[in-house]
This record gives structure tokens, C-alpha cells and sequence, in this order.
């Protein structure tokens, strides 16, 4: 896996390419020099955790034939205070929809994604304390 991070010359704006040829910006905000056309590289980081967990989630309910229609993940983390300003908890929200999904296969899911797949997850796990609960809405 590649990328390539660029200053664009203006602020603290910053074009990131990644290996698949895809280009995201970041910006920083006002008080730190940036514009804040762009989400934050930690809010990126962020984010980038719920759409790897929520992948996993989707993926494994879908092999195990559930009716998932869809996954929604929202995330609340808590940084350090002082630098290096690092998440120090992180707790993960799934509400999972479709029809007839049984709990103790949503929660497997969740906790599959968690123990097992998702290298974001797991990698930010070593210095935040992550917590996870769940909804099911029927569809």
C-alpha cells in the first residue's frame, strides 16, 4: 500500500494520493493556519475506522446469508490532552438494518470485526480503549 501526501502551498491544506489512484484533501483548522475546506487528517483516520469495521460487519453478515440492507457506524473518540494528542477512547455505534437479523449474529459480527478483521480498529486498540454496542433496526 502506497500514498502520497502534497502541501498544496496554501494554509495547511494537503492532497493525499493514494495507490489506487484516489485524491483526498485535508485542511486544518482556522486557528492552526489552516482554511477548513477539508476534514482533519485525525478525522480521516477516524473515519477510515468506521468504514473498515463497517465493511467487515456488511461482508460477514452477507456470507452468513443475513437480509442486511444496512450499516450505519458512528464513532466518538477522545484524544489526548498534550502532544502526541493520540485517541485514547474510541466507542463504535452500529445500527444495522435489514430483516429478521438476529442479535447474537449481529454482535458475532461486530465482534469478528473487532478481535479479528479490521486492522484500523485493532491497530488504534493499542492505545485507546475501544467500546462497541449495536441496534438492529428491522427493515
Amino acid at each position: 500500500m502506497e500514498c502520497k501526501v502534497k502541501w498544496t502551498g496554501a494554509g495547511m491544506s494537503f492532497l493525499a494520493e493514494t495507490g489506487s489512484n484516489h485524491v483526498v484533501v485535508m485542511d486544518g483548522a482556522p486557528e492552526a493556519g489552516g482554511r477548513n475546506l477539508a476534514p482533519r487528517p485525525m478525522e480521516l483516520l477516524l473515519a477510515g475506522t468506521g468504514g473498515c469495521t463497517a465493511y467487515d460487519v456488511v461482508l460477514i453478515l452477507k456470507k452468513g446469508r443475513q437480509a442486511v440492507t444496512g450499516c450505519e457506524v458512528s464513532l466518538k473518540a477522545e484524544r489526548a490532552e498534550e502532544e502526541p494528542r493520540i485517541f485514547t477512547r474510541i466507542h463504535f455505534h452500529f445500527r444495522v438494518i435489514g430483516k429478521q437479523l438476529k442479535p447474537d449474529t449481529v454482535a458475532r459480527a461486530i465482534e469478528l470485526s473487532k478481535e479479528k478483521y479490521c486492522s484500523a480498529s485493532i491497530m488504534l486498540g493499542k492505545t485507546a480503549a475501544i467500546s462497541h454496542d449495536f441496534e438492529i433496526v428491522e427493515a
